[in-house]
């Protein structure tokens, strides 16, 4: 997997594997091995690649973003500005809102 993407973004860059070996300071074989999927890099070279490369280290490691856990929040009325238009609800307005959203 990570090997593929490598391959990948160094194409990208229309570069080959000589001139990233040279960029990152590994063999042209060490390259090879690791886009042929025959050795996977260090921590260190996936760093650096990362870096290179302008991605995160999850992106080459093919590990998808992790998603946010959802928060509940508890606002009170005095922590909403409502607005229509620019211009801020009237406190009636609100209260009209309020009902609507609770079904009442």
């Amino acid at each position: 997997m990570i090997g593929q993407t490598i391959r990948d973004l160094r194409k990208q860059k229309r570069m080959s594997q000589t001139e990233l070996a040279k960029i990152l300071h590994v063999s042209q074989q060490t390259v090879t091995a690791w886009e042929t999927g025959k050795a996977e890099p260090s921590s260190s070279a996936v760093s650096n690649l990362a870096d290179y490369f302008n991605v995160t280290t999850d992106y080459l490691l093919g590990r998808p973003e992790k998603k946010k856990e959802k928060q509940n929040v508890e606002l009170t009325d005095d922590d909403i500005i409502m607005t229509y238009q620019g211009k801020e609800l009237s406190d009636e307005d609100r209260e009209i809102i309020k009902r609507l959203m609770n079904g009442k």
